[in-house]
């Protein structure tokens, strides 16, 4: 171990238990909730065997009137809630670390559809409409009954074998409505003053404290200062509560603004953003103290501890994407860290599907239902093959990592570039988009580290060329272009062509990235750019990452135009032509246009290769099998998926159709 790092694996005591280390895995929500136990134990598991010291579920509602439905959570409702989640408890334990669990009442922010249940909230608001209804006003009545059910679920919590049990205070939630003058207007002894705004938390606090603060760490979570996200929480008037709650709490979980902000994309917010704000908390509590941002330097997390500004170093993100990270700075592996690109594909995915991924690491929510982890692959039951992979792109690049690993006698990654990346190469060139770029650099470092495999580059292959290569095994993974009628595309753009004339459409049917990181790119080299979408605003898919409205409002400051609504059907001249929604003609000035619209498999190769058995069976090659974009063109994180699904299931009956997987009911 690096001395400079030895100060990240002190055990920290927080009441009544220690944590082994320092890493510490915040609450986040992962798809899996209490509905789907053996998938949450597995995937917390492999955190606390990769060295986390405290792993946490997600956030666990509390009351009825806290329901998630359709999101999914952690419920600590019941019983059958409590025992489903005592696999996950016993899971982390079994590799040494601290289980903890977020206890949550969302108020005024809870969904309530399946329950149907009122929604309560400490003050009624025209500011917080949710399906067309209005929270109620809380009686004291039902401020009992919450905190009741707080004590009732951290009662479970404990039997359930969890160590530390939240009061969930942050994100705008319950506890933190009442904190908020913009959200608490009461006038009895819950609202006006500081002390009587935070006494719903802090007797919630006591109570809890009181019913398991022997046998459990009591935390809590709050947000430190609401920036624009959170109106009515702010710094001053928080340490004044951290004060206050200090006797009641043995670990303070410090976010900043609303949860897009907290979990603030690599686009807009640096590693550690939030410590300008989380540093504070010293000054009001010697109590340990976790914080986030999107942490992965580990001269930087040694840094923030030394500073004395945190305790612990917390990650959500950082853990999903390299579960091992503590283990590899243990180890001295500092290359082997698969660093987060803070694109926040796992909360997409987690949020809009119910199952969490990452653009990094393909096993994330896999651990359970296909038996994948991040660190061991299967070795190949027959060594003695060899792998050709055509094509050095984000499917390629994994697909030989994991065939490398898997021991096969030869791998080799041919691209017809200077270098591997595909897309990517250019992506991470895109204004804000730099780290996307960290899926090359990962894959590069352990690409080198394989000897048994080989990239070529430079070299562009035809069916011939495959045909005589040698190798039993053939991968396509060509990738995709993006779709022309003559305008420019982002290939193009991004190979150093330029619009002609000032005035430029970027016509965004993708809805992501590309349109967008064309159009500010453009923008700031003095071209009058016009952004215009079908969909009803610029990047919808962006809203699912948390960072849309950030994106629209630096477009903004680019100095882009949108028209949204917009369906370009073709050009005249100097102007571009469509209709919006509602069919009514559309216009707009242009001296150029660039086309962000579909995406097109380049297949040509594997169709060529695939409609010639006599002679791949002449060749000596035993199969051809087409991977990532050059099957079906999507997001980063699926291609890389796709490769690596492929790389280990290469010797089940039919590779091309994923093995079955353990299912497991909600």
């Amino acid at each position: 171990m690096d001395p400079r790092h030895a100060i990240l694996f002190e055990p920290v005591t927080i009441g009544p238990k220690t944590l082994a280390n320092r890493f510490y895995q915040v609450p986040h929500a992962s798809g899996f909730g209490s509905g789907r136990p053996q998938a949450q134990a597995a995937f917390r598991a492999v955190k606390a065997e990769g060295g986390w010291g405290g792993v946490c579920v997600e956030y666990a509602p509390v009351s009825d009137d806290a329901d998630e439905s359709p999101f999914v959570a952690a419920n600590l409702r019941d019983d059958r809630d409590a025992r489903a989640l005592r696999l996950t408890a016993e899971a982390v334990h079994a590799h040494g670390a601290l289980a903890g669990v977020e206890l949550y009442h969302g108020g005024a922010s809870s969904n309530n559809v399946a329950s149907r249940l009122t929604r309560i909230a400490p003050s009624q608001s025209a500011a917080a409409p949710r399906w067309g209804s209005l929270p109620r006003t809380m009686t004291g009545d039902d401020i009992t009954r919450v905190q009741a059910d707080f004590v009732a679920a951290a009662r479970r919590a404990r039997d359930a074998g969890f160590d530390i049990v939240y009061v969930y205070g942050a994100h705008g939630y319950l506890l933190s409505q009442f904190l908020s003058t913009s959200t608490n207007r009461r006038t009895d002894g819950y609202g006006g003053t500081l002390a009587n705004r935070a006494r719903f938390h802090l007797e919630t606090l006591a109570s809890v404290r009181e019913a398991i603060g022997d046998d459990c760490a009591v935390a809590t979570r709050i947000c430190i200062d609401g920036r624009d996200g959170l109106p009515g929480i702010r710094l001053d008037d928080m340490l004044d509560f951290v004060r206050l709650a200090d006797p009641l709490v043995d670990l303070f979980d410090v976010v900043v603004g609303s949860w897009p902000e907290d979990s603030g994309t690599s686009r807009y917010y640096p590693e550690g953003h939030e410590l300008p704000w989380s540093s504070r908390v010293r000054e009001a509590t010697a109590k340990p103290i976790v914080g986030v941002g999107r942490f992965t330097s580990p001269d930087h997390m040694a840094q923030v501890i030394r500073s004395g500004a945190l305790d612990l170093i917390g990650a959500a993100r950082p853990a999903i994407a390299d579960p091992f990270l503590p283990r590899k700075i243990a180890e001295g592996r500092l290359a082997d860290i698969r660093e987060c690109t803070g694109s926040n594909v796992c909360i997409l995915r987690e949020e809009e599907f119910g199952q969490i991924g990452c653009i990094q690491n393909p096993t994330a929510g896999e651990e359970f239902r296909r038996g994948w982890h991040p660190e061991i692959v299967p070795p190949l039951a027959d060594p003695a093959i060899s792998v050709l992979v055509v094509g050095a792109g984000p499917a390629g690049m994994e697909c030989a990592v994991v065939l490398g690993r898997r021991g096969a006698r030869a791998v080799h990654l041919v691209d017809a570039g200077a270098a591997i990346g595909g897309r990517l190469l250019w992506t991470r060139r895109l204004p804000t988009l730099g780290d996307w770029g960290r899926v090359i650099d990962w894959r590069a470092t352990q690409l080198e580290e394989l000897p048994n495999v080989e990239v070529v580059l430079n070299r562009q292959l035809s069916a011939a060329d495959v045909l005589d290569y040698g190798a039993d095994v053939i991968v396509i993974a060509t990738g995709s272009r993006w779709a022309s009628g003559g305008p420019l595309t982002p290939e193009r753009v991004m190979a150093g062509e330029r619009p002609r004339g000032v005035r430029v459409v970027v016509v965004d049917e993708d809805g992501y990235y590309v349109g967008p990181g064309i159009a500010e790119m453009l923008a700031r080299e003095g071209y009058q750019v016009v952004l215009a979408t079908p969909h009803p605003v610029v990047s919808p898919i962006s809203d699912g990452t948390l960072e849309g409205p950030m994106l629209r409002r630096h477009l903004h400051a680019a100095g882009v135009e949108f028209r949204t609504g917009v369906t370009v059907t073709h050009r005249e001249d100097d102007v571009v032509l469509g209709a919006d929604e509602f069919g009514r003609p559309v216009r707009l000035p242009a001296d150029d246009l660039v086309l962000v619209t579909r995406q097109v498999p380049v297949d040509d190769l594997y169709r060529e290769l695939a409609a010639d058995d006599p002679r791949l069976r002449e060749s000596g090659i035993r199969s051809v099998h087409l991977i990532g974009d050059a099957a079906a063109p999507g997001w980063i994180s699926e291609a890389v998926f796709d490769g690596h699904r492929l790389a280990r299931e290469l010797e089940s009956p039919d590779p091309s159709r994923p093995l079955p997987m353990r299912r497991e009911e909600q």
